[in-house]
């Protein structure tokens, strides 16, 4: 016996977008985007001058008239669409239907030493970079590849070319993931380097390399091991802790007391990815469970939703998962 799904029988909509031009714009190259909705979402969609009809299970036809709309009003606002945006947007829509297109995407980071604008892609992203306006000490928490890092150091940069801040600190725990700190070659700056390269990989794609150099030698901008930060108090910083969950209890409680007068701090992490060694308790967690409740004090959590990598990063996270589940 079919289900009620496979039986339902399909309906139309037809929808016309009155400029030619961004009806081009919508359906995308060869109409490459209207190929990713109807991947996506099941539809069947033909094109006939500026109407577009839309064929499917009634609840299809809904979520994709809600995505054609907004995302004919982005073009309007003169936002440049790309097959990557559809997909963000089909993701965005698919978790809440009356989320506004227009608020997350248009939302821009601008970092001005490279003309570069940066804008969140999902409606947890959005919160977050809300959230680093609004609280000074925010945490970001979840999987890798949801853009925790990445938007954090943007809004670091935006900051101190605004001159908002005086400073930007950049800081990881020098933790072995597999490998051995004692056997890699040179001095301690060339041991605990390897593990600090994410972030400067991060920052060069927002500055030019030249104006990076020059604020890191300034020391405008540092790139630091957590251990460094002992003793220190920073004012008038933006300050970012990476691979947060790899922070001992004493380590992120010794970070978090840094804070000075006019200071932000955004700390990001993925409990799931923890390399301490066995008995030590992850200072995120720790964080996490005591200081949720604190005014001022922000946690935005990520899932897989939020990936912005390719398509089978989500994939293998869900694979993963699926297998820390199973286990006692």
């Amino acid at each position: 016996m079919e289900n009620a799904a496979a039986s339902e029988t399909p309906t139309r909509k037809s929808l016309t977008f009155s400029d030619h031009d961004l009806m081009r714009a919508l359906c995308g190259e060869r109409n490459a985007h209207l190929r990713i909705m109807e991947k996506k979402l099941g539809l069947s969609l033909y094109v006939r001058g500026n109407v577009i009809t839309l064929e499917g299970a009634e609840w299809e036809i809904e979520l994709g008239e809600v995505l054609l709309n907004q995302l004919y009003g982005l073009l309007e606002s003169r936002y440049p669409l790309f097959p990557n945006d559809v997909d963000y947007a089909i993701r965005v829509l698919s978790r809440d239907k009356s989320a506004n297109l227009k608020n997350i995407f248009k939302d821009q980071i601008f970092i001005s030493s490279k003309k570069k604008i940066i804008t969140p892609k999902t409606i947890n992203q959005k919160e977050y970079i809300d959230s680093i306006r609004k609280f000074d000490i925010v945490f970001g928490i979840g999987p890798a590849g949801t853009g925790k890092t990445y938007l954090a150091m943007a809004m670091a940069v935006a900051s101190l070319m605004r001159k908002e801040v005086n400073r930007v600190v950049l800081a990881r725990p020098a933790v072995e993931a597999g490998e051995h700190l004692g056997f890699l070659p040179g001095d301690l700056y060339e041991k605990v380097n390897p593990y600090l390269r994410p972030l400067y990989d991060a920052l060069h794609d927002m500055m030019d390399f030249e104006n990076a150099s020059r604020l890191l030698q300034q020391g405008v901008i540092e790139v630091a091991p957590l251990a460094f930060m002992r003793g220190r108090t920073l004012n008038d910083s933006f300050v970012i802790l990476d691979e947060a969950q790899n922070a001992t209890s004493d380590q992120m409680k010794m970070f978090l007391t840094r804070l000075g007068f006019s200071s932000k701090a955004v700390i990001t992490g993925d409990i799931t990815q923890i390399d301490l060694p066995e008995g030590k308790k992850s200072g995120l967690i720790e964080a996490k469970e005591i200081l949720s409740q604190i005014k001022g004090i922000k946690f935005v959590y990520f899932s897989r939703d939020d990936v912005i990598r390719h398509p089978l990063v989500q994939e293998i996270i869900d694979a993963y998962e699926r297998l820390e589940a199973g286990r006692p």
